[in-house]
């Protein structure tokens, strides 16, 4: 028993070698390029869709997309370390509550959107950018501040204190 787990665990590493799987659950919209052959031609096709189920087995394991396409609900059940996957790609994550979505079904329209997670992350990142941005608005400040009392003259610079209070009596 021990040796087919060996076997599978040597089998994923190959593979995640080469290929790259983001990390997604279900309630995911993922965007998956399928390697397609028609003919003696082979092509991607892209297939985006809400994951409905996942299922972990292993090297076994597989993943249900679905997408609606004209009108009719479309289900695809992909491999998670197939070779005739090309990439997955995580557009965007969904706020869910259970780990198979079959529900979704029966439904259409509204009623069968998925809200997005929003990511702590995201919100600290843009706090972090604007923060660097008024750092270098206030270094471009000192800096004139710094060349002007070179040639005697001085420009008051207000403090952030100020400036808060402006913007506030202002509105």
């Amino acid at each position: 028993m021990n040796k087919l787990i060996d076997i599978e665990k040597e089998q994923i590493e190959e593979f995640l070698k080469t290929n790259k799987i983001p990390i997604f659950k279900s309630g995911d919209t993922l965007r998956v390029n399928v390697f397609v052959t028609e003919g003696n031609k082979e092509r991607i096709q892209a297939f985006e869709g809400i994951c409905i189920a996942r299922s972990n087995r292993g090297f076994n394991s597989t993943f249900t997309v679905r997408k609606i396409s004209h009108g009719e609900g479309v289900e695809r059940v992909f491999p998670l370390y197939s070779p005739m996957l090309e990439s997955i790609k995580l557009v965007r994550k969904g706020k869910v509550r259970r780990s198979k979505l079959y529900y979704l079904r029966q439904r259409s329209g509204k009623s069968a959107r998925i809200a997005e997670k929003k990511d702590l992350i995201k919100k600290t990142e843009k706090k972090l950018q604007e923060d660097s941005v008024e750092k270098k608005k206030l270094d471009k400040i000192s800096n004139k501040d710094i060349d002007l009392d070179k040639k005697s003259k001085k420009i008051d610079v207000p403090s952030q204190k100020e400036n808060k209070e402006s913007k506030k009596e202002s509105k």
